[in-house]
């Protein structure tokens, strides 16, 4: 059985980390807050940009503009969007199982990885994956600035024919004790399913430069929900976790404690029968 200094020791350790994990709890509580307001504001501006994209792509070729050109897949692009801190539970193995997953189900075809976060860019350099662009602070900059530039970056490939598809991979907010690791179609750009009837629209401009401009910023803006949708999504799991880490410092306190206490009345007794014994060796 250790002894009472190393229990006591131990006792003042776990102390210590679990007002670290509490702190960290309350902190990723405040993040979690203001980044799932974002991605809910988001929201509605990606439903109707995604209305109007299929209004206006309605009956249009793919040969209208480079970005709805369709051909074989035989390479394919994944932007990967892991976080750049770790002490988030599962949250970048998931997502990056799922990835794997992905490319286990394209195994004939050439595989490329546009990465987001330092934690997916070690998980793919272990791993000598083919990383063609990367980016780190992900809870540092903006999510408009990010998303133009990844956008930037996958069109530049597509419209150069370096790949024949790219697919957004990130981690779909729902509550703080559930992230569901997400996989959509990002290029060729694909209209939309909807419901609802279709309108015969009268455009200006003319729906060919209307659909040049709006297409690219239906790319950044389905980027940018990823990306808020991503941020939320590791507060929650981050704070989930220091949760989590700060109810077992408890019970391994509670049960050091108990060790310390029996540790402690083993030792008194001992000392009890010591003087008892010397008390009857006087007397005999």
């Amino acid at each position: 059985m250790p002894s009472l200094k190393a229990l006591r020791k131990r006792i003042a350790t776990v102390r210590s980390t679990q007002q670290i994990t509490k702190a960290m709890k309350m902190v990723a509580a405040a993040k979690l807050r203001r980044a799932q307001e974002a991605a809910e504001r988001a929201r509605p501006y990606a439903a109707k940009l995604s209305e109007m994209f299929a209004a206006v792509a309605a009956g249009v070729e793919p040969e209208a503009h480079p970005l709805l050109a369709r051909r074989p897949e035989q390479r394919i692009d994944l932007l990967v969007l892991t976080s750049d801190r770790g002490l988030c539970g599962g949250y970048n193995a998931n997502l990056l199982r799922f990835a794997a997953g992905l490319v286990r189900q394209r195994a004939a075809a050439e595989t490329a990885i546009v990465v987001v976060g330092r934690k997916g860019l070690e998980y793919y350099r272990r791993r000598s994956a083919r990383v063609v662009a990367h980016r780190q602070g992900i809870l540092t900059t903006g999510p408009a600035a990010m998303a133009a530039e990844l956008a930037q970056e996958v069109t530049r490939r597509f419209v150069a024919e370096e790949t024949d598809a790219v697919h957004l991979v990130y981690t779909r907010f729902r509550s703080a004790l559930s992230q569901e690791p997400t996989s959509v179609p990002l290029l060729p750009v694909a209209a939309p399913a909807t419901d609802a009837p279709a309108v015969d629209y009268i455009f200006e401009p003319e729906r060919p430069a209307l659909l040049a401009r709006l297409l690219p910023r239906y790319v950044e803006a389905l980027i940018t929900q990823a990306l808020l949708e991503a941020v939320a999504s590791e507060q929650g799991a981050r704070m989930t976790a220091m949760d989590n880490a700060t109810r077992n410092a408890g019970e391994m306190m509670d049960s050091l404690t108990l060790s310390m206490n029996r540790a402690r009345q083993a030792t008194i007794t001992k000392e009890l029968m010591e003087i008892v014994s010397g008390a009857e060796a006087l007397k005999g």
